[in-house]
């Protein structure tokens, strides 16, 4: 990555959501992003615009929204850590219906080194 990002956790959040339903999809519209994340219409747009500004997604109205390369290679970073804690906390036996509410705390305040130790323990795991 060209520059050094210091995104919030929600901005995380939109960025792997927008990544997930592209990849289901082919595209992401406001609807889809407010549906995964369980907000409103209006604070994804809000949210979208911020990263469209910041250049890590093009946010057409009509069109819906795209990552760019940028917001694609961050979205991706923030996808990996996601899936590695939530493959950890199945293996532990935590309940499904709290997954990834628990994943959602710990994906954002874990060090890099330890969601590094994470993917490495459940991929050998696997």
């Amino acid at each position: 990555m060209g520059r050094r990002w210091v995104l919030s956790k929600r901005a995380e959040d939109y960025l792997r959501a927008i990544l997930e339903v592209a990849r289901g999809k082919g595209y992401a519209r406001v609807k889809d992003v407010a549906d995964v994340l369980n907000v409103k219409p209006p604070s994804v747009v809000e949210m979208l615009r911020k990263l469209d500004a910041l250049g890590l997604v093009e946010y057409r109205r009509r069109d819906g929204v795209v990552l760019t390369e940028e917001g694609a290679k961050i979205a991706e970073v923030v996808k990996d850590r996601h899936d590695a804690v939530v493959a950890l906390l199945r293996m532990i036996g935590v309940a499904e219906n709290v997954i990834e509410e628990e994943a959602h705390v710990m994906e954002h305040e874990l060090r890099p080194e330890t969601i590094l130790l994470i993917k490495r323990f459940v991929t050998r795991k696997q």
